[in-house]
């Protein structure tokens, strides 16, 4: 199979509960747990989990989690980011690297401790109503008898094996028998099996993930480390924790978007959203509404680059502070009638999954794990099958810089969940992945749903833009023409994409009119769905 999926999905429409994921087993995996009495997060970690197995180029045991839980009265915030080893010091990379390098985006300068296996423990520990080694059914199931690959999975997993046979050193050896055993990657539609991975998600179910950061799993992973040269300790391992932190929002018309704090780039997307919200577009023609998203968006990404870091860790401008009318304003004022180039870093591109779910009850969840780049760091300890995942490379080797790389640091994140609510009553979750993409889509599907009052899934197959740096705008193919000719005459160097790739993918779910049910949508760029009953 081959060329641009079709973007023609209809919404779902579930009268009791939903589970919207980008793979199909995932999703199901979730929806088996609602129907077996769980809650939506008992099927959102049910998924997540699936998702480390079914979609292994994105997100694995050894990534990272964030999460917003709407638990029928209040929303809660779940940062299960990890630090860097006490080892990864800014000397020790810049020794690695040579005068003028920069992070490392593959092997152990690369890796940080992974935070998803605890932040499946801490979310169910909460929420949870089933058994939590119930939660592992699914994901173990793929994992010992196999599973047919799926197309979009298998395209990106073959990218990934190009990108990790040009990769030399001992600590890349075992990655191929895992997930090249046949000398390439599965072609869509082939059985894939990982038995090791199956083990690994039977001692973390056993032990509530204790084996993963003090036990066997870590007792693994820290003898690899010291046999090929990595800085992780067991004392990394050992003393890693998730955060519980209150969402951050910013009103959009009227209503509410909601993302974490940093260290993660929620706040982007805040900013393009509040400068947005000051800007008259009613009845505005369509290329003058996508310059100034494009714009806002600039200057949301020029603040997130130079502040977001990890606020227990170093000081970072108050949250409240860049989000304040007064400040707001000043960035609106700096967008004109053509195109500008804001001061900003230059953003890395990632692999991720994100997925949501809501119950017959009104809770609702929103979450998204990652590896970071495809397939991490390209590290895993022989025996148990999971990768480790690259997030070290979101720090900046830049003096002063409050994202500099430094011992036990979270770094800057690009996974962000979103939430949305009207009035302080909850429309619902809902998330796009892709590294630098992430915020520029919750700011275009947040316009499509509040401005354009599309569905969740129209809102989510609605052509798309994207900015990654300079002047620089990709659009997709069924962007209209007119459009793109109008965003070029304003000095956007605008131009159509030759794939999907840089676009991302997500989902959606919102709560139907008084209390009946749920609409959800999962785009059609990637290989899931929404599963609902």
């Amino acid at each position: 199979m081959s060329g641009l999926p079709s973007l023609t999905r209809k919404p779902v429409y579930a009268p009791r509960g939903v589970v919207a994921t980008s793979q199909p087993l995932a999703a199901a995996a979730g929806l088996d747990a609602l129907r077996r009495g769980g809650n939506a997060v008992d099927a959102a970690v049910a998924a997540a989990i699936t998702l480390a197995v079914v979609q292994p180029g994105s997100n694995d045991i050894g990534g990272d989690l964030f999460a917003i839980v709407w638990d029928g009265q209040r929303l809660h915030g779940l940062n299960a980011s990890g630090r860097s080893p006490a080892g990864l010091t800014r000397a020790a990379v810049v020794a690695s690297a040579g005068p003028g390098g920069r992070m490392f985006d593959r092997g152990w300068l690369s890796v940080t401790v992974p935070g998803a296996p605890a932040g499946w423990r801490d979310l169910h520990a909460r929420f949870g109503r089933l058994r939590f080694a119930e939660l592992f059914e699914d994901a173990i199931g793929y994992a010992e008898r196999g599973y047919p690959v799926s197309p979009t999975v298998a395209h990106h997993w073959a990218h990934g094996v190009a990108v990790q046979a040009r990769l030399n050193g001992l600590e890349f050896a075992p990655w191929p028998e895992v997930f090249a055993p046949a000398g390439r990657a599965p072609r869509a539609g082939e059985l894939w099996r990982n038995p090791s991975a199956a083990r690994t998600l039977r001692l973390i179910a056993a032990t509530g993930a204790e084996s993963f950061y003090s036990g066997e799993i870590a007792n693994a992973v820290v003898d690899w480390s010291a046999r090929t040269g990595g800085t992780l300790t067991g004392e990394d391992l050992s003393s890693h924790r998730s955060v519980w932190v209150d969402p951050l929002h910013a009103s959009y018309r009227d209503h509410e978007v909601w993302e974490l704090p940093p260290n993660g780039q929620g706040v982007a997307a805040l900013l393009a959203l509040s400068i947005l919200d000051g800007v008259d577009l009613v009845g505005a023609p369509a290329e003058q509404r996508a310059h100034a998203q494009i714009e806002a968006m600039k200057l949301g990404f020029a603040d997130a680059q130079a502040y977001v870091a990890d606020p227990d860790v170093t000081s970072v401008p108050r949250m409240a502070d860049l989000l304040s009318p007064s400040y707001v304003e000043s960035r609106r004022a700096l967008i004109g009638d053509s195109a500008a180039e804001p001061v900003c870093g230059e953003p890395a591109r990632g692999g991720t999954v994100y997925l949501c779910t809501a119950d017959a009850n009104g809770m609702m969840v929103s979450l998204i794990q990652s590896t970071y780049m495809g397939f991490g760091s390209f590290i895993l300890a022989p025996g148990y099958g999971f990768g480790m995942q690259n997030r070290a490379a979101g720090f900046t080797l830049d003096e002063g810089h409050p994202n500099v790389a430094a011992p036990r640091k979270r770094p800057y994140h690009t996974i962000i969940p979103g939430f949305l609510t009207r009035a302080g009553e909850p429309v619902g979750p809902f998330g796009v992945m892709g590294g630098h993409m992430q915020p520029q889509g919750h700011v275009q599907l947040v316009a499509a749903t509040v401005d354009a009052g599309l569905d969740p899934q129209a809102a989510l197959d609605a052509p798309r833009w994207y900015w990654h740096s300079g002047l620089r705008v990709q659009v997709e193919a069924e962007f209209p023409d007119e459009v793109l000719r109008g965003l070029v005459l304003r000095g956007h160097d605008a131009r159509r994409a030759a794939d999907r790739d840089v676009f991302g993918n997500g989902q959606a779910i919102w709560r139907l009119p008084r209390g009946q049910g749920y609409a959800a949508g999962s785009e059609s760029r990637a290989d899931g769905h929404a599963a609902a009953y």
